[in-house]
């Protein structure tokens, strides 16, 4: 039987794109923004069918799949003897920065320290999707936006060894053991071995294709393989589209073409995965994180601050751009939600606690850290530089 209230849904969600991308050019509002909140508006009227919130999930691996081999892209080798200490430097900067500001300052305000501790790892945690779609929308393409890619790809690697290496110290301090370490080996190995067994043919096929409709089915294979794969083998898709990335970037000949092939056909993807992110958020959630979650939302902004700072001028990035980093890695998304999740299974004492200022903070960081990073993106664009493809 035809599900028609679902096809209706997806033929109205890809006309509210085309309105988002024409009212983010004319207002420079991220189109990501405006698409959340009319997820929001959508879901608190009960309009979304469904048949396609049960989707959710699937649509979130495809087009983080998208988004990751997107990003591995930016692990092209000459790109990394020009750009590579920045992009380590930052990353590690704003890691280091949050886990000590966060943690550091949470506890000062009576929070456990295991529980300070994980929040404060949990805070690490990007939005991969968000920044590189501002990055297309804000039509800029310079030495920032390509550390700022850069930093978004390895930012969720880093996060997630951290994550687990604080799980498991806080599991020791709260006296409920440890193993968390082995699960986040587990993960981004796995995902490493799974993007290079797609990436390797993968570079090898690209190029030799002819152009138009066989590149464009090549490229979907490619995406649509490593959410499935990922997800049936319970790996990070996100780690494993990077890898898979990374090596068709450095390996093929021609390889600009899939990467070109995904950048087409992956609006429609986004559109649909930006809606029901919006729908999923829960805005009731915020006047419930209180003073401590209020602390959150602070201390995590101030530690992007100040380690994009710290990682810029260590790299010794333009000294125009150095304040520019920390703004323009506010997002924050789902992979925080994930770690939290896995937090509370792991110490159901704090359960509660860790969902509602995750939750919160989130929602957050998702509605307005895009208008923040779209502002710093485009503070370091040359007047009259051309646009970007794709914006």
């Amino acid at each position: 039987m035809i599900q028609s209230e679902f096809i209706v849904a997806i033929g109205f969600l890809l006309l509210l794109g085309l309105l988002a991308d024409h009212v983010g050019r004319r207002t420079r509002v991220p189109r990501v923004s405006l698409l959340l909140l009319c997820g929001v508006v959508a879901s608190a009227t009960g309009l979304i069918p469904q048949q396609l919130m049960a989707s959710a999930e699937s649509v979130t691996a495809i087009a983080l799949a998208l988004v990751a081999f997107l990003l591995g892209g930016s692990f092209k080798i000459d790109l990394l003897r020009s750009q590579g200490m920045a992009i380590l430097c930052i990353s590690a900067a704003i890691l280091a920065s949050t886990l000590v500001l966060v943690g550091f300052g949470l506890y000062l305000l009576g929070a456990e320290p295991a529980l300070a501790l994980l929040l404060a790892s949990i805070a690490t945690a990007t939005a991969p999707a968000a920044t590189l779609d501002v990055i297309r929308q804000s039509g800029v393409s310079n030495s920032f936006t390509q550390v700022v890619e850069g930093v978004v790809a390895v930012d969720d690697a880093w996060g997630l060894l951290a994550f687990s290496f604080c799980l498991a110290v806080a599991a020791q301090i709260a006296g409920d053991g440890g193993g968390a370490e082995v699960s986040a080996l587990r993960d981004i190995g796995g995902a490493v071995l799974l993007g290079a067994l797609l990436g390797l043919p993968a570079a090898y096929v690209t190029g030799r294709i002819e152009e138009g409709e066989p590149l464009l089915v090549e490229a979907l294979a490619i995406a649509f393989l490593i959410a499935g794969l990922a997800s049936l083998f319970d790996v990070s898709f996100l780690m494993s589209g990077i890898v898979a990335g990374a090596l068709v970037a450095n390996l093929a000949r021609h390889h600009r073409k899939a990467f070109h092939e995904i950048e087409h056909i992956q609006w429609p993807f986004m559109i649909v995965f930006f809606f029901l992110a919006g729908a999923a958020l829960d805005l009731a959630s915020i006047p419930d994180m209180g003073v401590l979650g209020a602390a959150l939302v602070l201390l995590r902004t101030a530690a992007r601050l100040l380690g994009g700072w710290i990682g810029a001028a260590i790299a010794r990035a333009p000294k125009t751009q150095r304040a520019l980093f920390g703004p323009a890695l506010l997002p924050q998304a789902g992979v925080a939600i994930g770690m939290a999740l896995l937090a509370g299974q792991a110490l159901p004492q704090w359960r509660d606690q860790i969902m509602a200022l995750t939750i919160g903070t989130t929602v957050v960081f998702e509605l307005f850290g895009p208008v923040i990073a779209m502002w710093a993106i485009r503070k370091t664009a040359v007047p009259g530089q051309p646009a970007a493809p794709g914006s």
